[in-house]
Formats: structure tokens, C-alpha cells, sequence
């Protein structure tokens, strides 16, 4: 289904322009004139430069949308809702005051949604713009006659999930960007300056301290052979790739994660973050339980967490309890498998989970300023000794040049 502006004039002879979603240009004239609109015309809808790139028919690619704009877009309709706008004028103002890929995701909304659809519906026709968290969501609010309440749920959920990532992002950002520049200094000192400085001593054939034959046979070596550190990187690249898409090589790189000194538990605890929020938004709003754990599972990253979620669904659906399924998948810490327990004995689980993800949350903040404390200056320590040496390495046969003329 694509996406057309259009002109046409009404009964009353009023001038009107807009956007309808058909299939075909045809279809959408047809839709038009059972409206009892004279259509003048017709042609495909085209959003910002941005926005073209984003936009795509479905059927032949999908459509990607920004997080963040399907959040604010979330917020708004919670908004709108809760204030007693209908649903197709709440669709149609977030429509007028939207630009780009998620204009034409909302147009496409409204109109399913005028065509007959639920919003939920209109929303599974669109899976790279709205997660099954939030087509669920919508579904339940729907049947139960509480969306704007569902919706408000859903945005303040991928709000929280948003600064939890912001966070973590935040504190790994600079490390980051002082290898990759430290990185790049090294490799121009070693390649253009190095050499400029040590040829005179070279042609002189004056004796090089042990520093500067180190240095210097490392920058002979990079600009000799510079296509071997390429290659190395590209294959590493490559393999890196293969391994990430490939199943088996998934499982065993998060499994290596969550072993990993001071990032592993920080990724576990930002998962089981992640699971406690999922799993109480998804009870909020009235899901059952096992059908909650299905839908959280699509939306943990780490694929030896998810595949415990998935072990503890089958428990569970056979009849078992959730902190003994939980404990026998022995990936979940004690203190997530006790107030899973907790939750299920006094019915009070949404509750304990909302401590459960603020009690994590809180952690994982804590252990990202940790590691972003011992990152930071154990980084710049390595690049402060690279550095230093190859400074030392060029000055040492300079100053002895100096002593030997004194």
C-alpha cells in the first residue's frame, strides 16, 4: 500500500487537499469519489529528502522509522486520547505536525484505521515502525477500551528504556573516541613524522638507540607492508559479521559477553532491566502472563538470556512455578529468581517487578560510571606510554647527536 496526495473539490464546491493510502492510483480516485469528492488530482506522496529515505512501499522494502519519533509519536496519541480527541483526528493532528518516513507512517495508520482497521491491526502492517511490544499494547488497550491508558504506559515504558541506553552510551562514548583518536595519532607519527625526523640520522649512518630501531622498524614495517594491517582489519570485520548474523556465532559471542570482567554483568543487568519493564508494562495492560514472557523474548538482545526466558515459558506453560523455572535455567541471578517467586505468590507481580527493574536500573547506572571511571584513565595511561615512546625514540638520537658535536 502506498501513500497519495491528492486535489479535489467537495459538494459544496470547497477546495480540498490531502493524502490517502491505496494500493493504486485508481484505487485511491475510487476511495476519493465514495467520499463525494471530484478528484482533480493525483500523484505519489514525497516527504523530505530525509524522509524519501525512509519511506518505502511494503512488499517491496521496509520501512525503518527513528525510535525516538516512534516514542514522541506514542506520547502524543496517549496525549490526545486521554484529552477526548477521536482516534482518527488524534492521527490526523500528528500527521500535520510530523515530516518524513514517520508522516507516511501515520497517514498509512489513519487510513487502515478509517478503512475499518484497529489501530493494532494498522500497526502489525508496519512491523519495522511498530515492535510487537507495542502492536500488543495497542491491542489489549483496544479491547478493553482504555488506549489512551495503554498508550501512555507503552511511551513511558520506551522513555525509560531510551535513558537507561542513553546512559550506557553515554559513559562508553569517550573511551571510544579517545582510542580511535589516539589510534590515529599514532599511526601518523609513526608514518609521516618518524620518518622525516630519523632519515638525516639514517644517512649518516650514525648508531640508533634500542627506542628509535624499535620505532623505526615499526614505521618501515607500516609503510612497507600497510595493506596487511588493512586486510587484517577487513577479514576481521568480515568475520566479526558472519559470526553476528549466524545463530550458533551469536550465542557464543553474548555468552562470552556475559563473562567478560565488569561488562558482563553490566549487560545482564541491562537485560534483566529490560525483561522487568517489559514483562510489568505487558501485565499492566492485561496480558497474561505466558504470552507476556513470549513477547518480552523478541525483545532481549542477549540470545543465552532469551533463550532462559523461552526454557522458563515451556516450565511454565507445563505447569510450574516461576521462580523454580527460573532456578533451574541458573541465568538469572537469585535476587531476579526471588522476587519472580515473590510476585507469583503474593499477586503482586507487576509491583515487584517495577522494584525488581528500578533496584537493576540503578545498579546499572552505578556500573556504568565504574566502568567509564576505569576505562578513561587506563586508556589514556596506554596511549600516554605510546606516545611517550615514540617521542623518546626521536629525541634520544637527536640529543646524543647534540653530545657527540658539544
Amino acid at each position: 500500500m502506498a501513500v497519495y496526495t491528492y486535489k479535489a473539490t467537495s459538494s459544496a464546491e470547497e477546495s480540498l487537499t490531502g493524502t490517502i493510502a491505496a494500493d493504486t492510483p485508481r484505487q485511491a480516485r475510487d476511495l476519493l469519489r465514495e467520499r463525494g469528492l471530484l478528484v482533480r488530482d493525483i500523484a505519489d506522496f514525497r516527504p523530505s529528502a530525509a524522509g524519501q529515505r525512509s519511506l518505502m512501499r511494503p512488499g517491496l522494502r521496509r520501512r525503518s522509522v527513528n525510535r525516538r519519533l516512534t516514542t514522541a509519536l506514542v506520547r502524543d496519541l496517549a496525549t490526545l486520547l486521554g484529552a477526548g480527541v477521536p482516534l482518527l483526528e488524534a492521527l490526523e493532528t500528528t500527521a500535520r505536525q510530523t515530516k518524513g518516513g514517520l508522516q507516511s507512517a501515520i497517514i498509512l495508520l489513519r487510513d487502515r484505521v478509517a478503512a475499518g482497521a484497529s489501530l493494532a491491526g494498522a500497526m502489525r502492517d508496519q512491523p519495522r515502525v511498530f515492535d510487537e511490544l507495542s502492536i500488543s499494547i495497542a491491542e489489549v488497550g483496544e479491547d478493553a477500551g482504555t488506549l489512551d491508558t495503554s498508550l501512555e504506559r507503552l511511551a513511558e515504558f520506551r522513555e525509560r528504556t531510551d535513558e537507561v541506553t542513553n546512559r550506557l552510551a553515554t559513559a562508553l562514548i569517550y573511551p571510544l573516541i579517545v582510542t580511535v583518536v589516539g589510534a590515529f595519532c599514532s599511526v601518523f607519527l609513526m608514518t609521516f613524522v618518524v620518518p622525516k625526523i630519523l632519515q638525516p640520522l639514517v644517512e649518516q649512518n650514525l648508531p640508533l638507540p634500542l627506542p628509535t630501531r624499535i620505532v623505526k622498524t615499526l614505521s618501515d614495517g607500516l609503510l612497507e607492508f600497510w595493506w596487511v594491517p588493512a586486510i587484517a582489519i577487513v577479514v576481521i570485520a568480515v568475520g566479526f559479521s558472519a559470526v553476528w548474523k549466524s545463530h550458533a556465532g551469536r550465542r557464543k559471542w553474548d555468552r562470552l559477553v556475559l563473562k567478560l570482567p565488569l561488562v558482563g554483568d553490566l549487560v545482564a543487568k541491562q537485560n534483566l532491566v529490560r525483561v522487568a519493564e517489559v514483562l510489568s508494562t505487558l501485565l499492566k495492560s492485561g496480558i497474561v502472563f505466558v504470552r507476556a514472557l513470549q513477547i518480552t523474548q523478541r525483545t532481549v538482545s542477549n540470545r543465552i538470556m532469551r533463550d532462559g526466558l523461552h526454557q522458563c515459558e515451556i516450565a511454565i506453560s507445563a505447569g510450574g512455578d516461576i521462580g523454580a523455572a527460573m532456578e533451574q535455567v541458573d541465568i538469572f541471578p537469585p535476587m531476579a529468581v526471588q522476587v519472580f517467586a515473590l510476585g507469583q505468590q503474593s499477586g503482586r507481580m507487576e509491583e515487584m517487578l517495577d522494584r525488581l527493574a528500578k533496584a537493576y536500573e540503578s545498579q546499572v547506572s552505578s556500573a556504568s560510571a565504574r566502568l567509564a571511571v576505569v576505562l578513561e584513565p587506563a586508556i589514556i595511561l596506554v596511549l600516554a606510554v605510546m606516545v611517550l615512546f615514540i617521542v623518546l625514540a626521536t629525541v634520544l638520537p637527536i640529543l646524543e647527536v647534540g653530545d657527540a658535536i658539544h
